[in-house]
């Protein structure tokens, strides 16, 4: 399913302080309203060969005649790409919440089940480029996903744009691998501009890993 749209634009006043030009953002939602999307059809397929790019290299042991094989293909490719590049602002990733992780090839892929003030429902899968040891996903990156999923939440929650003050990871049990995963974020009381958080990962019925987090409201300005 198309994951939602859950988090509120930067105000006016936001764009002050440089956090998103508030006319881009518009234009970007408008495009999904008239059925166009930033990227094009063929984005979804090019962010996953990407992701299957960083498995491999993640375990790769090439020869010395692949290696300069690859990085002659990666140079000139690289090289093909940079005429694509564009600011953060106008990147697809900011609209494609058709796409796992809306596109965003530095996130873990998940999907959205559901997005409300209650609290994100995802799945989440740590794929190899995510390996900590011994088959199962690195600390970081779970703590990546905890920390995109609880940033989703505390928008959701508040209607209003967050920044990251604190996060806290306990790890429970082993993370595995390409596995899809249950991630469960949700605010449990805001004070003035503080909100605060917690969030869960479960293997089924197994307790991964939890977190608890707290976020800020961003002041008119803020960045």
């Amino acid at each position: 399913m198309s994951e939602p749209r859950p988090a509120a634009l930067p105000s006016e006043e936001h764009h002050e302080g440089g956090f998103r030009p508030l006319v881009e953002a518009i234009d970007a939602e408008l495009a999904n309203d008239r059925g166009t999307v930033r990227g094009g059809p063929h984005y979804g397929e090019l962010v996953e060969q990407v992701r299957v790019l960083m498995d491999q290299a993640r375990l790769l042991n090439p020869s010395d005649d692949l290696a300069l094989e690859a990085i002659g293909t990666l140079e000139k490719l690289n090289e093909r790409l940079a005429t694509a590049v564009v600011t953060e602002w106008s990147a697809p990733t900011w609209t494609r919440h058709d796409l796992p992780g809306r596109g965003n090839i530095t996130l873990p892929p998940f999907i959205i089940d559901t997005a409300d003030r209650d609290g994100v429902h995802a799945r989440i899968t740590f794929r190899t480029f995510h390996l900590g040891g011994n088959n199962a996903a690195h600390g970081g990156h779970i703590s990546l996903g905890f920390d995109d999923m609880m940033g989703m939440a505390a928008a959701v929650h508040t209607g209003s744009v967050t920044r990251t003050a604190s996060l806290t990871v306990d790890y429970r049990s082993v993370t595995p691998l390409n596995t899809e995963l249950n991630l469960h974020a949700w605010a449990e009381r805001q004070d003035g501009r503080k909100v605060y958080l917690r969030a869960t990962l479960h293997d089924g019925d197994r307790l991964c890993a939890e977190a608890h987090g707290l976020f800020i409201v961003l002041k008119p300005g803020q960045q």
